[in-house]
């Protein structure tokens, strides 16, 4: 059954078996917009280059079955080295105490859908919840109108999170393909600080189709980082939304590392809603055989003396297919916007294909915007240079699209982290090398 006929059929029971006070209204609402839109497809300006076909045409089970060993082992499989981490796991659309640890002292955490939502944490959830997503686009309508695994976190005014937080979304054990709608919500209040890593794991063979919502709201002079590292198998799909809107004086980071998944769609989009504002954004793809990776962005500059830096690298081998398209809004009202946009790309193979469109929407008369892009391949006298001292073909080439990359990881303050995408890359180009991104 194609998933658009399984929706449609499926809606009714679910948001029976979910019922939950606070948010039946706005299922209601978010179906009927999925349904009248349906899903996107290569006509249209936004998916033009990304066809959604092999997703949509497979049979998915919306009721995953529930966990039945101990993931005690493969969590820790999945983790960051021996770094030192709070985590977050939810299992086949279950979030999972047992395997989750946060300090209650000074954070506020709960399960989206909890009942706890009907308390103490029912008005400051509904002021946020949805603000930024709501019939923004058929996949955000379809996840408000299906959701039903995700994590509300509030960070209170000027606390300082002294470790990351790993948030694992693993499906495991089912037999047949599986539909999730995963949704996350975070408050960084005035002056607080945070950093989240995300990641996603299919640990079967069955395919899993994976519809994800982030909602980030950093409120004055606030710090919040995100990191979303991509390396699933290749039986499944992601899109990924991912919504951020910054207060004055505030600083926040997406970082998008993609390495795995047949298909994966991550659209981002950062709100300025305030003076003085930081945003950044950086990633690094590296797929081949017949992997896609799409990176849609937006920076929304509605204020004046704000700054926002967009800085991705594409590696594509064999019939790997990248695209980038990169916006910035800058309105009338935002003068004295700094916005740097740049996306360099290298194809290794022939049957590799990048299609990418940096752009500027520009209001203001008295900003400093820029943006670029570059695709080619690997710098043939660099290389013999390389080669000419001894190091093997495969070590020069990772030697130089390490040095390549390296720029849009600096950011990266998070150790276990960087050496971790730093062994991906290796992994990847299938070489080994003596040394790490970073140092």
């Amino acid at each position: 059954m194609l998933l658009r006929e399984k929706i449609t059929r499926e809606y009714q029971a679910f948001a029976e078996n979910k019922r939950n006070t606070l948010f039946d209204e706005e299922r209601k609402s978010a179906f009927r917009r999925f349904e009248s839109a349906g899903f996107p497809n290569k006509k249209e300006e936004e998916y033009k280059y990304t066809s959604l076909r092999e997703i949509i045409e497979k049979d998915y089970n919306f009721y995953p079955k529930s966990v039945e060993s101990d993931l005690d082992q493969e969590i820790n499989k999945l983790s960051l080295g021996t770094g030192d981490f709070y985590k977050l796991v939810i299992v086949n659309g279950t979030f999972c105490e047992e395997f989750s640890f946060l300090p209650k002292e000074n954070i506020k955490y709960l399960p989206i859908g909890d009942t706890d939502f009907e308390g103490k944490y029912r008005r400051h959830f509904q002021k946020f919840f949805a603000r930024l997503s709501h019939g923004t686009y058929a996949f955000t309508d379809l996840n408000l109108a299906f959701f039903s695994a995700g994590i509300f976190l509030k960070i209170p005014k000027n606390a300082v999170i002294d470790r990351p937080i790993h948030i694992f979304y693993i499906s495991t054990g089912q037999e047949k393909n599986t539909f999730y709608n995963t949704r996350n919500l975070l408050i960084v209040e005035e002056g607080a600080n945070v950093k989240i890593i995300e990641t996603h794991y299919n640990l079967d063979t069955s395919y899993t189709f994976t519809n994800s919502v982030t909602e980030i709201f950093a409120e004055k002079n606030a710090k919040s980082q995100w990191h979303k590292l991509q390396n699933d198998n290749s039986a499944s799909y992601l899109v990924d939304h991912t919504f951020v809107s910054q207060e004055s004086g505030s600083a926040s980071t997406v970082n998008t590392f993609s390495f795995g998944s047949k298909i994966v769609r991550n659209n981002l989009d950062f709100i300025h809603e305030g003076e003085h504002v930081h945003s950044y954004m950086n990633g690094v793809t590296l797929i081949g055989g017949e992997q896609l990776v799409d990176h849609h962005t937006a920076v929304h500059h509605n204020f004046p003396d704000c700054e926002s830096y967009q800085n991705y690298k594409g590696i594509y081998k064999d019939f790997s297919h990248g695209i980038f398209n990169g916006k910035v809004f800058v309105n009338k009202a935002a003068q004295k916007t700094n916005a740097y946009q740049q996306n360099n790309n290298i194809l290794l193979s022939e049957g590799a294909v990048i299609d990418t469109k940096p752009q500027l929407e520009i209001f203001a008369d008295d900003v400093k915007c820029s943006h670029g892009c570059t695709v080619g391949q690997l710098d043939k006298d660099a290389l013999f240079y390389l080669r000419a001292r001894g190091i093997s073909k495969k070590e020069a080439q990772a030697l130089l699209l390490y040095a390549f990359a390296n720029d849009a990881l600096k950011n990266i303050d998070i150790v276990p982290l960087k050496l971790k995408v730093s062994k991906l890359l290796t992994e990847k180009l299938d070489v080994s090398v003596g040394f790490r991104i970073g140092e």
